[in-house]
């Protein structure tokens, strides 16, 4: 089943999220600790994940186009009002929660090597043990950062499941279209422009700066095109 490894990914998350829900006792500055050092580990992964491109121009390229094209459709905003709309619903004490809760996992969870790597292995060789490995992370994640940012974290669910889902998906009706030297190529730049969102994240998270990260997703396509465009070139 291709999408198995999707399903118990978003199951964990759903799962974490809730136990999350129960730890309301842990002191604001423990949290803040938590928080903090989740944003540490988020920076040391987003620069071992850029480390691993091979043309750093399609990188630099990608996120310039990306951010341009993301910008222009103002995709952060639109998620900052999805989750507007589902806190809308959902009424909780610390407002705002349930919007950068749900982004910021989202973003989380879905930028990175494994998310890639295991769809796509899914896919290609119906083999789900990296995505297996990403739940029982993401598990753990759910329930430090439902505790710290709210109920929000719950329904990133849904776009980590349609996100992993559609790349195992499509992945297993190509694999006779692409060669393995370029799947390596694919995986290589889309990890290294991932990697550097999630250290934009990892500043986010600890008040360094402000990037609307989610305005540069489209990076993550562009790197994809420029690999499949110099590959056949």
């Amino acid at each position: 089943m291709v999408l198995l490894g999707s399903i118990v990914n978003a199951i964990a998350i759903i799962i974490g999220s809730l136990l999350g829900l129960f730890i309301k006792r842990i002191p604001e500055r423990m949290k803040n600790l938590v928080t903090q050092s989740i944003s540490l580990v988020i920076i040391v992964l987003g620069i071992s994940l850029a480390m691993k491109t091979n043309q750093v121009l399609i990188v630099i390229f990608s996120l310039a186009l990306g951010a341009v094209v993301g910008e222009w459709l103002d995709i952060e905003g639109k998620l900052d009002k999805l989750g507007q709309f589902i806190e809308s619903k959902v009424k909780t004490k610390n407002e705002g929660s349930i919007s950068k809760g749900f982004v910021t996992s989202t973003l989380l969870f879905c930028v990175g090597a494994m998310a890639i790597l295991g769809a796509l292995d899914s896919g290609l060789r119906n083999n789900h043990e990296i995505l297996y490995t990403k739940s029982l992370m993401d598990g753990f994640l759910s329930i430090i950062l439902t505790s710290t940012l709210g109920v929000g974290v719950l329904f990133s669910f849904l776009p980590v499941f349609l996100y992993q889902g559609f790349i195992a998906i499509f992945a297993s009706f190509v694999p006779n279209l692409v060669t393995q030297h370029l799947l390596n190529a694919i995986i290589a730049e889309i990890s290294g422009t991932g990697g550097i969102l999630l250290l934009a994240l990892g500043l986010n998270s600890l008040g360094v700066m402000k990037i609307k990260i989610g305005n540069m997703l489209p990076s993550i396509l562009f790197a994809l095109l420029f690999v499949c465009i110099i590959q056949y070139l």
